[in-house]
């Protein structure tokens, strides 16, 4: 017998700040999943600038409190904004909306501390759209002492089945998500325990430190298809430093873009340091790659998504620092008939859906937390 089958929208704002990728899907919240649209819409210049501002003064718990009101009035605007979202893409399905899948925007994660604070309130956005939300999907795990992140290994899961059936991929597959930070999900074998079978983790900057050097020195707000990197040059003296004084000491902390500074490019003409910097990213990346490869020595493949995948000098770069790796395949996601736009959009349904069905979002070998965690607040106010 079938499980029955949800629909919900999956609201995902990125560290980029520039718009909400949305997606409305079908699922069980276990093996069954159907993609019914994806749609992007940007923030206007204003709300964009806003959210960089305040990302920028919020390094602290403590800057919460100072800027509450600040933030109060943003965290207000964004959930209007997502709510008219959610309006408009209802009103172009005929079925009933089971859930609302609202991540926010993420303003400060710090799991040290025991703290992730996306801007989104669901209590608000459930009355202005007459639906289910499901919010604030971190804490949970981080109670749990987890790190709160990444939290799409679940839905990669999913997804990894139906690459493996329709494609004759062999597990262990892995997928490489470039955002603002980039993680790695790698799924061992197929319908195993998930509890031992999905290892994910942070694995580096993504495009957070490239477009930050963008937004700082031109009036673009990233670099399109990598095309700036690519008419640079990477100083490699500059490159070494940056990598012999930068380590990852351990691969279990979830990043926040504040961990990371691009102070070391500084001096360097547009084109140079946004090309190495470029590359010093790909480093990174490629490290958490051979990470997660370990001592395997078969085939194995790397599926692209995020924006970061689009940053043709970027890919090329990580493919570069693995030459030496036989073994390991890049491709992107979009090349097995899935939009890599929106996998985390649509992450975001598949979770609110666990969460009402009070199963587990994050596990253990996922996020560090010491139980498998269910995830998510769930309000009706309306």
């Amino acid at each position: 017998m079938k499980n029955k089958l949800y629909t919900a929208i999956g609201l995902m704002s990125g560290t980029s700040m520039d718009g909400v990728d949305v997606s409305l899907i079908r699922s069980d919240g276990f093996n069954q999943f159907s993609s019914v649209l994806d749609e992007y819409f940007e923030y206007n210049e204003s709300l964009h600038q806003q959210l960089i501002e305040l990302r920028n003064l919020i390094l602290s718990i403590d800057d919460l409190k100072q800027y509450t009101s600040r933030l109060n009035e943003v965290e207000r605007e964004i959930t209007v904004f997502h709510s008219k979202i959610v309006s408009e893409i209802s009103s172009k399905y005929q079925d009933e909306i089971d859930f609302v899948g609202f991540h926010g925007q993420t303003i400060l994660h710090n799991p040290e501390q025991r703290f992730s604070k996306q801007l989104g309130d669901g209590k608000l956005m459930s009355q202005l759209i007459k639906k289910k939300v499901i919010y604030d999907f971190r804490q949970e795990d981080l109670i749990n002492k987890g790190q709160g992140a990444p939290l799409t290994p679940i839905f990669h899961n999913l997804l990894s089945k139906y690459i493996n059936e329709k494609y004759q991929i062999e597990f262990p597959i892995c997928f490489l998500n470039i955002g603002g930070i980039s993680n790695i999900t790698k799924i061992i074998k197929k319908d195993e325990n998930l509890e031992d079978n999905l290892e994910a983790f942070d694995s580096g900057p993504g495009n957070c430190m490239i477009d930050d050097w963008i937004r700082k020195n031109s009036k673009n707000n990233f670099d399109k298809n990598g095309s700036i990197a690519k008419s640079g040059k990477i100083n490699q003296l500059i490159l070494n430093q940056a990598i012999d004084n930068f380590k990852i000491d351990s691969f279990e902390k979830s990043l926040d873009v504040k961990d990371f500074d691009i102070s070391f490019a500084r001096g360097l003409t547009l084109e140079d340091g946004c090309a190495t910097i470029t590359n010093f990213t790909a480093y990174l990346i490629a490290k958490g790659i051979e990470y997660a490869n370990g001592n395997n020595n078969k085939p194995i493949k790397y599926l692209i998504c995020g924006g970061g995948r689009k940053n043709s000098f970027l890919i090329q770069n990580i493919k570069d620092y693995l030459l030496y790796k036989k073994n390991i395949n890049l491709n992107s996601i979009d090349d097995y008939n899935l939009n890599g736009d929106y996998i985390e959009s649509q992450a975001f349904g598949y979770l609110a859906i666990r969460s009402f069905l009070n199963l587990p979002i994050s596990y253990p070998k996922t996020t560090s937390c010491e139980i498998p965690t269910v995830g998510g607040k769930l309000v009706k106010n309306f």
